[in-house]
């Protein structure tokens, strides 16, 4: 890429880790931030990771939403946020092997697929937030006043609550859709960097909320379950909270930090001497580098879900066994049949089984 005595560009991670093109006056031929290795090692670190996090995802949100709908009341509000937490991860993991393929070769697929992958990407990003959030007041409400009206709701309220999430989830990730833009035919970013900003302040303003709502809930239901007078599996239900806390914060407290680290770099930058250039370059790499790392952790969450909301309650291990254990004995009765079939086939004299 040619570059001049007055400007130059470099490539940097964006919220995403899709790769965004950034200008700054003061760089001249002699300042070139170097990225390469920083390039290389998400090339090789994202495919991989990624790939993993897709292939678990899939299994599991499909197979919750395969035991809801055989299993379970859809109209149970609890069971409509479950569903929609499913679908959600399912939207967010949709956009992960278009951000593989990204790292790998570039953005060659047209604008059009930049914003489409972009917006969906996102509906599953901030809807899943807010059903968490939801999920986790909804679990607050049953724990301290369990004669609430929310607690048992069905019906309409529950189709209610879930339309009121697409569309705010909608709402906030319309950006994505009409901000975004393909530059010099391989990268897919925002149009300018106050949309860049703007995506990342707003990923930390839910990230914030989430942590106020997450922290108040579970420390007042752990309260309330210390309890003498509370005795019923509440060893379990500690546990079960603790771990949720823990791996939500080592989820997303790294990757909140970094984004708002990096996106000092982004505003406008004054001029300033050789030396502090390179310093500031040797830091934003290392930003880069924890980027990768700790986005790796923070997009795990769409295949740790499953695991921490849905599969960890009797109810539903139960029906899972069960599903299991039906699958299992259709194929023992297909193979018990196939056999018959055959020894049908040799008895009669024919030399093929069936």
């Amino acid at each position: 890429m040619a570059t001049t005595d007055s400007d130059y560009y470099y490539t940097e991670t964006g919220t995403t880790g899709i790769t965004e093109t950034y200008h700054y006056d003061y760089y001249t031929e002699d300042e070139v931030c170097d990225k390469s290795d920083v390039v290389f090692f998400g090339a090789i670190f994202t495919p991989v990771f990624f790939s993993f996090v897709v292939i678990f995802s899939l299994l599991s949100n499909i197979l919750v939403i395969v035991v809801l709908v055989k299993y379970e009341n859809l109209k149970s509000l609890t069971n409509a946020f479950i569903l929609n937490l499913a679908v959600s991860d399912l939207f967010f993991t949709a956009g992960l092997p278009f951000w593989i393929y990204y790292h790998m070769y570039g953005w060659t697929l047209g604008e059009p697929a930049c914003k489409i992958v972009n917006f969906i990407f996102y509906i599953g990003f901030y809807s899943s937030g807010f059903l968490l959030i939801l999920m986790t007041i909804h679990r607050y409400v049953a724990v301290m006043k369990p004669l609430s009206n929310i607690v048992s709701t069905t019906g309409l309220y529950s189709i209610v609550a879930s339309a009121i999430i697409w569309v705010v989830s909608i709402l906030v990730a319309s950006p994505a859709l009409l901000c975004t833009k393909v530059v010099d035919s391989q990268y897919c970013v925002y149009e300018n960097s106050y949309w860049r900003l703007w995506g990342t302040y707003q990923q930390n303003a839910i990230f914030i909320l989430s942590s106020v709502i997450f922290v108040f809930c579970y420390s007042q239901i752990m309260c309330r379950l210390l309890r003498p007078t509370v005795q019923r599996r509440r060893n379990k239900t500690l546990k079960l909270i603790f771990i949720l806390m823990v791996v939500f914060f080592v989820g997303w407290l790294p990757y909140n930090v970094v984004l708002f680290l990096q996106s000092l770099y982004w505003w406008p930058q004054t001029a300033t001497d050789a030396k502090t250039l390179a310093e500031y370059c040797e830091a934003s790499k290392r930003l880069d580098y924890a980027f990768y790392i700790s986005r790796f952790f923070a997009f795990s969450h769409c295949c740790l879900n499953p695991v921490f909301y849905v599969f960890v309650g009797v109810k539903f291990n139960s029906h899972l066994k069960k599903m299991l254990k039906s699958w299992g004995h259709k194929q023992n009765s297909v193979r018990s049949r196939h056999s018959r079939l055959t020894i049908t086939s040799q008895t009669s004299g024919e030399e093929l089984s069936i």
